[in-house]
């Protein structure tokens, strides 16, 4: 077959093999049952589903019916500016907290983006701390440092 779509293929092979790599690696702990999950239960169907879905959207991306596109030239910049900002949010946990470290996180990574903006990246930060501090915090009960340690 013809690979029409190489954006989509290429999207379809890392969905399948991130997803065969957490099912496969979920195998080693106890499964347990729908009712009564073990460790294992969840990554394995989150993985096997990723799995299946990147096996969709390969074959959809073969399909006569599937706009051509290609794969455009990688940006190395944006790819370290996020990396280093997921790897700077690491680093700044423990002695600035939970709260101002996701800030900072999501301002570094957005300013990768050519479409850049202060008013959109404070939105968004502001949504991504509020999401993750109910989620985290107040709902799996999550112990993480939350103002800086200076401050406590």
């Amino acid at each position: 077959m013809n690979i029409r779509n190489k954006k989509d293929f290429g999207a379809g092979i890392m969905y399948m093999v991130f997803g065969l790599f957490f099912a496969l690696n979920a195998l080693n702990y106890k499964m347990g049952t729908a009712a009564k999950m073990g460790p294992g239960y969840f990554p394995f169907w989150l993985g096997a589903l990723l799995t299946a879905l990147g096996f969709f959207i390969l074959l959809k991306s073969m399909s006569s019916k599937s706009a051509e596109e290609s794969i455009g030239k990688w940006d190395w910049r944006i790819m370290i500016w996020i990396s280093g900002s997921v790897a700077l949010y690491g680093i700044l946990l423990p002695t600035l907290g939970f709260l101002l470290s996701v800030i900072i996180l999501v301002f570094i990574s957005a300013s990768a983006s050519h479409e850049f903006n202060w008013k959109g990246s404070a939105l968004n930060a502001l949504f991504l701390v509020t999401f993750t501090y109910l989620a985290f915090v107040k709902g799996l009960n999550l112990q993480f440092p939350l103002y800086p340690a200076f401050l406590n």
